[in-house]
């Protein structure tokens, strides 16, 4: 796991904190074979670049999710990138009264489970979407973010 900040990283989690989310969404889903992944903080502007560019929405959001497409035979552990938006998540924070640090986590390990193939555009995805975070982040002491 590699983690960039493309912003000032005072107050932001350190990439010990983002690795033990991410090892714990791989556990949490059940992931037994190793896996490579990136994680880039960035600042508004970038995020929301890249979710005008990715996903045709022209603002930043929380956390995008890029799942790694490898060309047929290519067995490379990479499951793809996440970018996470400091001031949204920050702002997000605080807004719904939790933890950012809390916040930080959860958006982490729903990137990672993105990354996995969960998804949350129907209702029965994101209910079983929306345990599995739950139940992973509890085993970090971390209260359901649903409630």
């Amino acid at each position: 796991m590699h983690v960039g900040y493309a912003v000032p990283r005072a107050g932001l989690p350190a990439s010990a904190s983002f690795r033990r989310w991410v090892e714990a969404a791989l556990h949490g889903a059940r992931r037994r074979k190793p896996a490579e992944l990136s994680i880039r903080i960035v600042d508004a502007d970038e995020g929301r670049a890249l979710n005008r560019d990715y996903r045709g929405k022209d603002y930043a959001t929380n956390v995008l999710s890029f799942p790694a497409e490898l060309p047929p035979g290519v067995a490379l552990p990479l499951i793809g990138d996440l970018a996470i938006c400091a001031p949204v998540v920050l702002r997000e924070a605080a807004g719904q009264t939790k933890s950012p640090r809390d916040h930080w986590a959860h958006l982490t390990i729903h990137g990672v489970l993105h990354l996995l193939g969960h998804d949350h555009i129907e209702d029965g995805e994101a209910n079983v979407m929306e345990a599995l975070e739950t139940r992973i982040l509890a085993g970090l002491g971390i209260a359901d973010p649903y409630t």
